[in-house]
């Protein structure tokens, strides 16, 4: 489990003044989105191009269609 977690704990110090308030907030999102990818051994690159040009036209009340294990069941079966 360490081990999991080292690359978050090594890029504290360089994450400290990482920009505008806004910017830490998107940043967390962005790293919980690889980190979920990794935990169901999905490639998070493949993931985030396959995802994000159509997010905006995608329902908020299926959100969960778009999360990693979804997205990696719908490419198994697609």
């Amino acid at each position: 489990m360490e081990n999991a977690i080292r690359p978050s704990a090594v890029g504290k110090k360089n994450w400290l003044f990482i920009g505008p308030p806004k910017a830490g907030q998107r940043s967390a999102i962005l790293h919980t989105m690889i980190a979920e990818c990794r935990l169901h051994g999905v490639a998070p690159f493949a993931y985030l191009v396959d995802m994000m040009p159509g997010i905006m036209d995608h329902s908020g009340h299926r959100i969960a269609d778009l999360l990693p294990r979804q997205w990696a069941k719908s490419q198994r079966q697609g």
